[in-house]
């Protein structure tokens, strides 16, 4: 198989897996809370760096709920873990306050603020 065509074929899949992502946050911050992960997504903020930063976004916030989600780990396991929930509120006013020290990361901060 083509070099290429593997690359197109990936390039394809990241843009589905993406575009899926950010109509599931939206939908989860339409309902009330949602993850600070979700939330940074559903803002504007691309996956990956949702994904990385949403523990230090959410550090210090008091959450407004917990659900226990279910974790795919190598093979058949799979873990239970809590998630924190916030509302809307909760997650403007950090958005307002919070930037991380990595300078690329921070001016996506202050886009998605702004």
């Amino acid at each position: 198989m083509n070099a290429n065509a593997r690359k197109a074929r990936a390039t394809t899949r990241q843009m589905a897996h993406d575009t899926r992502a950010v109509r599931r946050a939206q939908r989860a911050v339409a309902t009330g809370v949602a993850s600070a992960k979700n939330h940074l997504v559903a803002a504007g903020l691309d996956v990956d760096t949702a994904a990385r930063f949403a523990g230090a976004f959410s550090r210090g916030m008091t959450a407004q709920g917990k659900r226990a989600v279910s974790l795919k780990l190598r093979g058949r396991r799979a873990k239970r873990v809590e998630v924190k929930l916030y509302d809307s509120a909760t997650f403007a006013a950090r958005l307002a306050t919070y930037r991380p020290k990595d300078k690329e990361a921070a001016a996506r901060f202050d886009a998605v603020a702004a």
